[in-house]
């Protein structure tokens, strides 16, 4: 069901559903292999239970869409922090049997439950502390980061907190060396994602997810619960495959997204007011509404300049007033549009757009030479023509939408000035293309209000 927009709702519903089943399964049924005793400790699980709901439930439902990206980067990052803290609990636990194991005893039998501690602290931890940097990039609280040879210490970093997990694996009654684990992987964490810059944040956001679902997987194999094992290999290959997706939509390795820095403190190649690039030309609200009243089809190309204004459901407004007129309507989305995967698919759904109209990149791609006008609102570098006509340009190669195939180009946005990665953009420059510029909900409602009157 997740597989198709239509049916993803129910899916998630379902998915909920059976994650509750076994969550009150574990609850009530487990019994300790030991004693064949149940759980018994209920206030403090239901009392946790009901605490987390509640907020979860409270933030879901106050955050805007603009904001979604961060929240679901800040819930990751629970999730992280969930599997660190079950590899301290059981690392304790499991250290009161060391300590009551007779003297010169091998500890052999140990080792695969210290392994999969160590690499559930390790990950866990990593992906908290990233994530909680990827939050506060997304929300404007943090700014990029980096220095000469960061890249090196993030290594002798990651190096040394490896080489601590395998020595603890070898002796597990070296206690204080889990907390030297812990610290090291969460200073890697936030080093390892300071650098990287907003244009690469839904690659790393899909990344950090996929550590967090293989940290909740070594959970799994710590309590043999079958439930958390597959829960985090289905997360951890799920995001490992939309990280690779990601990546070849923006035409780039892996390794470039996590060393390159694109996106971070670039300087954009031309002045706010054109510069090099030469002029711009406007078009009045008039003018606008007069060429897509009378197309055969428009294209809409959303970007984040639409969720930040919450202007989705005007602009399907817009949509149903000139199918009215006999237009065609539909939209193009480009894979790494927004702030993180699907974005504009979410924004859109939100405002009840057919999903028949949301075209991927390559199908919107094949319609844009029999479109009369293409609207872009907010979107930015998924519309550049360096990314194929500029060899310099650290775009370069990244697939875009050809919009330029179009026989008119309507741009709105706030200003000038470059998008999230920070590089000019010189689709508006060329002759097809017309800025409209203003807040996007305000243009839409004018835009709608023309639209009528023709």
């Amino acid at each position: 069901m997740l597989s198709n927009p239509a049916s993803a709702r129910k899916g998630n519903l379902v998915a909920a559903a059976g994650m509750t089943i076994a969550i009150l399964g574990t609850i009530f049924l487990y019994r300790d292999a030991e004693t064949g005793a149940y759980l018994h400790n209920y206030l403090w699980i239901f009392g946790g239970l009901i605490i987390g709901g509640v907020i979860g439930t409270l933030a879901a439902r106050k955050v805007k869409m603009t904001a979604m990206p961060e929240m679901v980067s800040l819930f990751n990052g629970m999730g992280g922090a969930c599997a660190a803290l079950i590899s301290l609990v059981e690392f304790n636990h499991l250290s009161h049997l060391i300590a009551s194991m007779p003297e010169g005893e091998s500890h052999a039998a140990l080792r695969p439950t210290v392994l999969i501690i160590a690499l559930g602290l390790l990950i866990g931890s990593v992906s908290f502390a990233g994530s909680m940097i990827a939050w506060g990039k997304l929300n404007g609280k943090i700014k990029d980061f980096s220095f000469a040879g960061q890249n090196i210490l993030n290594l002798f970093m990651l190096a040394l907190a490896i080489g601590l997990s395998a020595y603890l694996v070898m002796m597990p009654s070296s206690h204080v060396l889990i907390y030297a684990i812990l610290g090291l992987s969460l200073i890697y964490g936030v080093f390892f994602v300071m650098p990287i810059g907003g244009a690469d944040m839904p690659v790393v956001i899909s990344l950090l997810n996929s550590f967090t679902g293989v940290a909740a997987a070594c959970g799994g194999f710590l309590y043999d619960n079958k439930v958390m094992l597959t829960g985090g290999i289905l997360v951890g290959a799920a995001g490992t495959l939309l990280t690779i997706l990601m990546c070849k939509a923006m035409n780039r390795s892996l390794k470039n997204v996590l060393i390159g820095s694109f996106g971070g403190n670039t300087a954009s190649g031309a002045s706010a007011n054109g510069g090099a690039q030469g002029h711009f030309k406007e078009i009045s609200l008039s003018d606008a509404a007069t060429i897509m009243s009378y197309s055969s089809k428009v294209m809409i190309v959303p970007g984040y300049g639409l969720a930040v204004a919450q202007a989705q459901h005007i602009c399907h407004e817009l949509e149903e007033i000139l199918t009215g007129k006999g237009v065609t309507v539909k939209y193009a989305i480009h894979p790494v549009a927004g702030r993180m995967p699907g974005h504009m698919n979410v924004l859109l759904a939100e405002a009840d757009v057919n999903y028949e109209k949301m075209l991927e990149m390559e199908q919107a791609n094949d319609e844009f030479s029999s479109t009369d006008v293409v609207l872009i609102l907010g979107a930015n570098d998924v519309v550049n023509p360096a990314a194929k006509s500029d060899p310099a340009s650290p775009i370069y190669g990244m697939p875009i939408l050809d919009v330029e195939l179009a026989k008119n180009v309507v741009v709105n946005k706030r200003s000038m000035k470059p998008g999230y990665a920070g590089i000019e953009n010189d689709l508006f420059f060329r002759p097809k293309t017309s800025m409209l510029f203003g807040d996007a909900k305000k243009v839409l409602e004018d835009l709608c209000s023309e639209v009528k009157n023709i």
